[in-house]
This record gives structure tokens, sequence and C-alpha cells, in this order.
């Protein structure tokens, strides 16, 4: 039987997609650095305008009114809006916890996903699924134990991404099934620089950045466009079902980068956490993809 064209080369989906958990983790990494000295709105505006910009720059002659044209123009807009809040949890959260237990926690968000598919989607979640979601819940609840060390308000900043990203994870389901990927990458894009370009000047205190400043901030878009180009790219290659995992990667970035560039590394309790929460999220992928499948 001849293997289809678009996935002939499962191990070059692979490594796009290892690619893009590296990538997300470097942009992480950049996101704190910078937090560090400057306000959420203001880094956030930046890494948005970039990213629209690189999109208009690269995909806008190819893709024409194809990258604007959308069927569901207010499903688009709310789940791009999903997405901005998330980023401003996100941010805020980093301000506040370590890199890595921050990311185990929103990796919170896909697990959760699979409990509300059956009421609101009609998905089954099947025992593996209810499995997934436990071990999941106890791996949070292992990093955010009492005497764990987080800080109690980025704790909350993290669960309120996580609950925003869930609506923003069930939207692109919906959505999947009417519009183009690239649709939607370039309005989630489009509404990042808007509301956050609007905060900025607010944000703004007439510190100018530094060139090695100015030069990250440029970095936040790059290495998000290009994650992102890199996840999408992996599924022409390699089937959801082999892909699908790889995305728990960015846990073990985190933590290395983590480590390496903040000194920050979890205690045994959280690394048990972060480990059962990889694993439930692993399991939970895996048991979606063979359902799928079958």
């Amino acid at each position: 039987m001849a293997v289809p064209q678009d996935m002939a080369r499962p191990l070059l989906g692979i490594g796009l997609a290892v690619l893009a958990t590296v990538l997300f983790a470097a942009h992480d990494v950049v996101n704190k650095h910078l937090l560090a000295s400057y306000d959420v709105p203001l880094v956030s505006a930046m890494r948005y305008l970039v990213h629209l910009m690189l999109m208009v720059a690269i995909l806008g002659p190819v893709q024409g009114r194809q990258l604007v044209t959308t069927q569901r123009t207010g499903l688009v807009v709310v789940r791009a809006l999903c997405l901005v809040v998330a980023t401003l949890f996100m941010g805020l959260a980093l301000q506040l916890m370590p890199l890595a237990e921050t990311t185990a926690i929103i990796y919170l968000s896909p697990i959760m996903v699979v409990l509300l598919a059956r009421p609101i989607l009609g998905e089954q979640i099947g025992l593996f699924g209810w499995i997934g979601a436990i071990g999941g819940f106890v791996g949070v609840l292992l990093i955010v134990r009492p005497g764990g060390g987080l800080d109690p308000l980025g704790v909350v900043f993290a669960l309120c991404n996580v609950g925003v990203t869930v609506a923003y994870y069930l939207l692109s389901r919906i959505l999947a099934r009417s519009e183009k990927t690239l649709a939607l990458l370039f309005y989630s894009a489009l509404a990042g620089a808007v509301c956050f370009g609007l905060l900025a000047p607010w944000y703004w205190f007439g510190t100018m950045p530094s060139a090695l400043d100015l030069l990250l901030f440029a970095s936040l878009g790059v290495l998000a466009a290009l994650g992102h180009y890199c996840f999408t790219a992996a599924y022409r290659h390699a089937p959801a079902s082999v892909l699908a995992p790889i995305s728990y990667a960015h846990l073990l970035w985190a933590g290395v980068l983590g480590w390496i560039v903040f000194n920050q590394f979890p205690d045994a309790i959280g690394l048990a956490g972060m480990g059962l929460i990889g694993a439930a999220g692993v399991l939970v992928a895996l048991h979606s993809s063979r359902r799928r499948k079958g």
C-alpha cells in the first residue's frame, strides 16, 4: 500500500514538533527575563506586533485574502481574545513563579479539555481519559502544595490561564471544522497586537530598553511565529497520534532552561508532580488519537 505523500516523512514531522517545543520553551525564557524589568502588556505587545508583522510580510503576498477570510468571524475573534487574556495571565504568573512549575500547571489545560469535551462537543471520555485527568490534577496538587514555596497569587494567575486556555482549545476544535489554520493564527496575532498595543503606552515609563533588550523583544515574536509554524508543518509529515504526546516535551525544556538560565529547579515533590502531569497528558493524547483513528 502506498504511503500518503503528506505522511511519508514521519521523522521529519517528529523533528519539527520537537523543535517547536524547544522554540516555545525558549520564548518562555525570554518572556520571563523581560518581565523582570518590564510590565506584561508592554512585553506582550512587542511579541504580538512582531508576530503580526512577520505574518503580513511573509504570508500576506502568498495567501492574500485567504489570510483574513473566515466563516465564523465572531467565534474566531472570541478565540483570539481568549488567547490574549491567557497571555496576560501567563505573564503575570511568570513574574511571580519559576518557569518549570508555571509551565506544568498550564499543561493542565489540554487534560481539562478532555473532561469538558463530552458535555460541550459530545466526545466520549473513556476510562483512560478519566485516569489521565485525575493524574493531571494530582500532579498540580503536588506542585502547588502548601510549603512548596510557590507564590499563591502566581498560582491563581496560572490557574486563571488554565481556565481561559481551555476555552481557547475548545473553540479551536469547533473552528477547525470551518476555518483555515493560518487565518486562525493571523487573527490571534492581530488581536494580541491591537489589545496589548493599546495598553502598552500606559506601561511605558520613558526608559529606553538596551540594545540587548530590543533584540530580545523582537525575538519573542520570531520564536512564537517559528514555533507555531513548525508545529503546524509537523502535521503534514506525521500523524496526530504520533505528534500529540510530543507537545509535552515542552515541560522538559522548560525545566532544563529554567535551571540553566534562572538557576531555578523544582524540588523532588514538584518534579514528581510535573512528571505526573506529563504522563497524564501523554496518556490522554495517545488515547484520544487512537479513538479518533478507530
